[in-house]
């Protein structure tokens, strides 16, 4: 017997103190604009947009760096070879066994021409060769300076077209960005009114419980006293056993609903959430006009379908130019000399000149450049017609969104409305079947419409945000301040 006391006591104890450890867990509560804010900053998806606009950023600075003057410097420290070589000496050729040693230095600055697709550079080195043998010797030769250009004739100019797609590429980059971080404002409010109906099912639930409890006992009396017959009991004591069940899972999805909501923004378990309803709404009237114009104007999908264009204008182009007769010319100018003893190796130097002009002209291909040519012809006006068939559905859904946006407005007031008659009609329902005017069964009905509108007003205003930030990620506009939506985009190089 005082063994059973025991273990009773320290049972008790034991379920006291995981009481008191749940009951000491920090519990936060977060409102709407906080949420967004931290998915903004700290959520999986907004440090991925990071990284993504980051790659752009240098993938930009690479192409304009091309277009800048490069300057490297070269060298071959050493280059030793013993070999056998042929030399003409006398009247005829002899192979001789030679030993030499070379060093070489030289510097560059090269400049691409974008307008042209050439390049032009200046260039100077120094080389030093020690040949050993029976006589060691030592020649030094130096070009002090050369200039020259290289240039395509009739080619493909690849730096003309990226100097019209690269520029358009990083301002997609950019729109993208916003939009990404707009998408993820709009998924924040999803994951954040899907956890507001969790709580306020698991309240209503317990509520539903508490008074099926108290209604369960009440017709208990009633039938030991013969006012209402058995099958209204079994009812009542049915609604009771079902009002339990509904705690348990309301508990498990509002846990569920809570791990998504700290996944999405990459939360950490060591305190409980709690979320406020939001008390104010973003009121704003949209005109499908103006927020067509908006989204054409800041949309990425507009410069996406830009850049396509001109990427598809671009191939055919290279096809043509590949096609065709290519030239490319290479001249030189510059000064050099050579000694053998380094102090004169840049005295009076004499001049030097080189022009090469190297050609390509297709004789015999079988039809394979005017294929090249008619597949890159093709293709585009594929991505032609495919853009302005996205052009047509994207105006359509624009619209449509609009409509629905204008009209959520007047939707919250209706389910506000209706969640405050549904709660009403329960509780003059639920006042009469204390009376015993009515049977448990229009109670049931009273108590699952008084539920449902509770929902309905929870979704209508998850449905006005929702749409509200699909309007801002459509156009990158803040329609409440009536202003664009701005990113300092500097802040995220580092």
């Amino acid at each position: 017997m005082y063994l059973k006391i025991q273990r009773v006591l320290l049972i008790v104890c034991l379920v006291f103190m995981v009481g008191q450890l749940s009951a000491q867990q920090l519990v936060k509560t977060f409102s709407l604009e906080e949420v967004l804010e931290m998915a903004k900053d700290y959520s999986p998806q907004s440090i991925l947009s990071k990284h993504q606009f980051r790659a752009a950023y240098w993938e930009h600075r690479t192409y304009r760096a091309d277009l800048l003057p490069s300057l490297s410097l070269n060298g071959t420290l050493p280059n030793f070879r013993r070999v056998i070589t042929q030399e003409y000496v006398g009247d005829s050729y002899q192979y001789i066994e030679a030993n030499t040693n070379t060093l070489s230095a030289g510097l560059i600055l090269n400049q691409n021409v974008g307008l042209t697709g050439g390049r032009v550079f200046a260039q100077s080195s120094l080389e030093r060769v020690d040949i050993f043998g029976n006589t060691n010797r030592t020649n030094y030769k130096s070009e002090p300076v050369i200039i020259g250009f290289e240039q395509p004739i009739f080619g493909f100019n690849a730096f003309k077209w990226k100097r019209k797609i690269e520029p358009l590429k990083y301002l997609e980059a950019k729109r993208k960005y916003i939009e990404s971080t707009e998408q993820i404002s709009s998924e924040a409010v999803l994951h954040f009114f899907a956890l507001i109906l969790a709580q306020q099912n698991l309240k209503t639930a317990q509520l539903n419980y508490a008074n099926t409890d108290t209604l369960y006992q009440i017709a208990k009396g009633r039938y030991n006293i013969g006012t209402i017959a058995e099958n209204e009991l079994l009812q009542m004591e049915l609604s009771f056993l079902n009002a339990g069940g509904d705690v348990n899972e309301a508990e498990i999805d509002l846990q569920l609903k809570k791990f998504r909501l700290k996944s999405f923004l990459g939360m950490n378990d060591q305190y409980d959430i709690e979320l406020i309803i939001p008390e104010t709404f973003p009121k704003a009237k949209l005109k499908y006009d103006n927020v067509l114009s908006l989204a054409r104007e800041n949309n990425p999908r507009m410069l996406q379908f830009e850049r396509t264009l001109l990427e598809s204008d671009r191939n055919v182009a290279q096809a043509k130019a590949n096609r065709g007769f290519n030239a490319n010319l290479f001249a030189t100018y510059g000064l050099t000399q050579q000694a053998e003893d380094f102090s004169n190796v840049y005295l009076d130097p004499t001049d030097q000149q080189g022009v090469r002009i190297g050609l390509n002209i297709p004789i015999l291909d079988w039809g394979k450049g005017k294929g090249s040519v008619r597949m890159a012809e093709s293709s585009r006006e594929v991505v032609r017609t495919n853009i302005e068939q996205s052009i047509i559905d994207f105006e359509q859904d624009i619209f449509l969104k609009v409509m629905q946006f204008n009209l959520q407005e007047a939707q919250l007031q209706l389910s506000a409305k209706g969640d405050t008659i549904g709660q009403s009609r329960y509780n003059v329902t639920k006042e009469r079947f204390l009376i015993g005017k009515i049977d448990v069964l229009e109670l049931n009905i009273a108590q699952t419409e008084r539920d449902n509108a509770k929902t309905r007003f929870i979704s209508a205003m998850r449905n006005y945000w929702q749409l509200y930030y699909e309007m801002r990620k459509l156009t990158q506009y803040d329609f409440i301040n009536n202003t664009p939506i701005e990113v300092e985009f500097e802040l995220l190089i580092d």
